[in-house]
């Protein structure tokens, strides 16, 4: 039973609109048995939107207006199939990217075509949004390159394009396309040429390029207009790489950039092993670790942890994994780790035997766990596996639901034998044939189910088809337990702080150093250069404060090279938001929406914002302020007018209990049947917004069935509701808080959340 007391605010209903957004692949299954699900590093980089007029979210009363739209004027295309003209892109330095600039014409991407231009409706269906446009597709002669553009009937000068580098379909995303054409822009959107890692160095920002440059041909025509079409591109996680990439080798291709949860050069596969150390050896802690850190804890993760669990804690902690982020352990698999790892283990062959073999790794430590996880267990296959009884793992997938990595097979294998306790120590092991027709190949496992196991995400069919009865095999885990401690030996130069962990006080490597660092090579093969923090443009930046896969510090290494690079100018053309209580990717499901928020609202007001400061030299918000301590952990202030960003600050605490006042509290305790009441605060950060809603959960589920009433948005909310639990047992009350840029309207777009939480026990 809940009752509100007092609020004050509007009433309508926000929830459905800040939920909106388009298909990610979320927590999909993965190669082991950690988990029902993984996380996929990913992210639906898209808007929220509403069908109707022509609008822009990002517009105050004291913005200039945009100007008159124009109309599409319903001509044929005009489009010459013969090779551009014009000087060749060519490297800006000996051996380095190639700098696309607006005239020169990429020589490999010359001769640009379009098969199909036609009126199409597009509907984004978790918003019920359906909008008109004019589809363009085409692509580039001699390549595997593929563009769509989308264009709207009514059109103010500007076109939005996301990108993500294992993409594999030009087709872009339903509310990606929903989003450009309500606020009068076209879409762009490209295949990446195939996508990594089979498209190679064009796949990192050159077919986005090329494609860029192309669409303005295509709006001249469309819209009759010479002016030069102002262009921005986004992308999360390896889309922020792409982002990044983009806007630092290419100049006068787009006038701005939203990199969202950003790695560093040094991140793959760093961020994601050292989680996966932290899955194994903190396995059986997490729940203690987990309660210590939420509202009302102890607030020491380390307390009756072992040597060794403190020790990988630490570790973990000053990669820049945030502390708040393992609420979700049960659903956390090291991101996108599988998706990598064969790429790990192509450019470094010799690792695993030299983890077990050579001193200084942990494989021949004898303090070290990995010794007694390691498992090489042989067996015979005595039958295989019923289909039905064993049914197919899910594929990695694209923003769209496009596999990245392959479904892996249905099926498994039923063996003569299995290790003891694989509890846990066979995640991301490897199944390697031992004899018959597939001897000599190894596959990744899935599961173990009694005496039956099954084959993981990326099995090869052709191996998995040719394992027969009869045939021996061996479980090993040899080579994932020995990436799990990657991160030690994969020292970066020094400006990458979070490894000075693993530095002596010569700033000497700890460890023995492998001969090539793999983030780089990764960083390089997603942006098709490696960051250095010379971007031309504009470029707002999204980190997230819980992000467990590229962890938030990233965001501040590339801000300080930016200023590098920018000097006393940094704030002329570059913003960094941090976003409290989000992650890496939106929540997966609804109980996840009590702990985490999208980030998605602030990516529309990026776009808009840099739109408005690109176009009229309107600057965005301030950066957020932040600190960065001893242990890689981001902090930013308590007060929104000293935290700055877009997003409102939320404070929540127990004020009351069975009617009598108590000092505000993040924790209480009552008893079943008696009143509770909780007090919220939320504040924006001056001049950015308004809050327009709050709602409230008790069980935990993230219904949030209870809302309060915001008769009249403001910068500031107190909201007090008063609820009763029936029964015995921990509850963890939440509110969710909603605010929007002034001006914007009642659309759901720029929809910016936080929330709050505390601890009621209740006997």
């Amino acid at each position: 039973m809940t009752r509100v007391v007092n609020g004050f605010g509007g009433g309508r209903d926000w929830r459905r609109a800040v939920g909106l957004g388009g298909r990610s692949a979320g927590r999909l299954a993965g190669r082991g048995g950690r988990s029902r699900s993984t996380r996929l590093t990913v992210l639906v980089a898209v808007g929220l939107v509403t069908a109707g007029t022509l609008v822009s979210c990002s517009k105050d009363s004291s913005e200039p207006p945009l100007p008159a739209a124009k109309t599409d004027l319903g001509h044929p295309l005009q489009i010459d199939a013969k090779v551009l003209q014009g000087p060749a892109c060519v490297p800006a330095s000996e051996g380095g990217a190639i700098r696309v600039t607006e005239p020169c014409v990429d020589p490999v991407l010359n001769r640009p075509y379009v098969d199909l231009d036609e009126k199409r409706k597009v509907t984004d269906k978790s918003a019920g949004v359906t909008v008109d446009v004019r589809y363009v597709h085409g692509g580039f002669t001699g390549t595997k390159a593929k563009f769509a553009l989308y264009f709207p009937e009514r059109y103010q000068g500007r076109f939005f394009e996301s990108t993500y580098p294992t993409l594999s379909t030009e087709e872009a995303a339903p509310n990606a396309v929903t989003f450009a054409i309500t606020n009068g822009a076209y879409a762009v959107s490209t295949n990446n040429a195939g996508g990594l890692p089979g498209a190679g160095d064009i796949a990192g920002y050159r077919v986005n390029a090329a494609a860029a440059k192309f669409s303005r041909t295509v709006a001249k025509q469309v819209y009759g207009d010479n002016a030069r079409p102002r262009g921005y591109i986004y992308g999360a996680s390896g889309g922020a790489y792409q982002t990044i990439g983009a806007l630092e080798n290419t100049e006068g291709v787009w006038d701005g950039g939203v990199p969202m949860v950003p790695g560093s050069p040094n991140a793959i596969p760093s961020s994601m092993t050292v989680e996966l150390l932290a899955l194994r050896v903190l396995r059986d802690a997490f729940p203690r670790i987990v309660d210590a850190l939420e509202p009302g804890g102890s607030g020491d993760p380390y307390a009756a942890l072992t040597d060794e669990q403190q020790s990988v804690l630490h570790e973990a902690t000053r990669l820049g994994l945030p502390l708040g982020g393992w609420w979700d352990y049960r659903n956390m698999s090291g991101g996108a780790f599988f998706a990598v790892a064969g790429g790990v283990r192509i450019l470094d062959p010799t690792y695993v035997d030299d983890f077990w073999t050579k001193p200084g790794y942990a494989g021949t430590d004898p303090a070290s766990s990995a010794g007694a996880a390691r498992i090489q267990h042989e067996a015979v296959v005595t039958a295989l596996a019923d289909v039905p009884a064993v049914p197919a793992r899910p594929a990695l997938a694209d923003v769209q639901g496009t596999p990245t990595i392959p479904a892996a097979p249905p099926g498994g294998l039923t063996l003569s034998s299995v290790p003891a306790d694989p509890t846990g120590n066979l995640t991301g092991a490897d199944i390697v044939v031992l004899s018959g027709a597939a001897a000599g190949k190894t596959i990744p496992l899935g599961d173990v189910r009694g005496d039956t196991v099954t084959y993981g995400t990326g099995a090869d069919p052709a191996v998995t088809a040719a394992i027969r009865p009869g045939d021996r095999i061996r479980l090993d885990n040899s080579w994932i337990l020995a990436l799990e401690y990657y991160q030690r030996y994969q020292v970066p130069p020094t400006d990458e702080y979070a490894w000075d962990q693993f530095r002596g006080a010569d700033r000497a490597p700890q460890y023995p150093q492998r001969p090539i660092l793999a983030g780089p090579t990764f960083a390089q093969a997603a942006s098709g250069a490696i960051p250095t923090g010379t971007f031309h443009g504009k470029m707002i930046m999204l980190a997230s404060l819980l992000d467990t896969e590229a962890f938030p510090w990233p965001a501040d290494w590339y801000r300080k090279r930016a200023q590098g690079h920018l000097g006393a100018k940094l704030n002329d053309d570059y913003r960094l938001w941090f976003t409290a209580n989000a992650d890496h990717i939106p929540p997966q499901d609804a109980a996840a929406e009590t702990h985490v928020v999208r980030y998605l609202g602030a990516l529309q007001q990026a776009v808009l914002y840099l739109d408005a400061w690109v176009r009229d030299g309107t600057a965005p918000p301030a950066s957020t302020a932040y600190q960065v301590d001893g242990d890689t952990q981001i902090h930013v202030p308590a007060a929104a007018a000293e935290r700055h960003g877009v997003q409102p600050v939320v404070d929540l605490a127990v004020t009351k209990v069975d009617g009598r006042d108590i000092q505000a509290a993040e924790r209480a305790e009552t008893s079943a049947g008696r009143p509770v009441t909780l007090t919220a605060t939320a504040q924006m950060p001056p001049g950015t917004g308004e809050i327009v809603s709050a709602e409230w959960d008790f069980d935990g589920k993230g219904g949030y069935p209870e809302k309060s009433d915001i008769d009249k948005p403001d910068q500031n909310a107190r909201l007090t509701i008063t609820h009763t639990f029936a029964k015995a047992g921990t509850y963890f009350p939440v509110v969710r808080v909603t605010s929007r840029q002034p001006g914007a309207g009642d659309g759901p777009y720029g929809l910016v959340q936080n929330l709050a939480r505390v601890r009621v026990v209740v006997r």
